[in-house]
């Protein structure tokens, strides 16, 4: 009984790693349309804000603001109209993570 309670534990464990590691694999492959205008990685070569490092909160703040026109922008309005409130939050997640 306790070893499979353990096992099960550490099966849970795999699966949440599993599922982190798909969310930032996500995040990532999405994050790959901003490169043209913020940089690589989100580490921008001038011009743009750098993505890279930015905290997650800030980021989400960011973006809302520009969903709802408070923050006013040439394209970033309508770009962040494309994508949901999860996705968002999975680039978000990515950029944080980048040095």
């Amino acid at each position: 009984m306790k070893h499979s309670k353990i096992a099960l534990a550490v099966a849970l464990l795999g699966l949440s790693s599993a599922a982190l590691a798909d969310g930032h694999v996500l995040g990532r492959n999405m994050a790959s349309a901003c490169a043209s205008c913020h940089g690589t990685n989100g580490h921008s070569v001038g011009g743009m804000d750098p993505l890279a490092g930015m905290p997650k909160d800030e980021m989400l703040r960011k973006v809302r603001d520009f969903r709802s026109g408070a923050k006013p922008a040439t394209v970033m309005q309508q770009l962040s109209k494309g994508y949901t409130d999860e996705q968002i939050e999975m680039i978000a997640n990515y950029y944080a993570a980048q040095k």
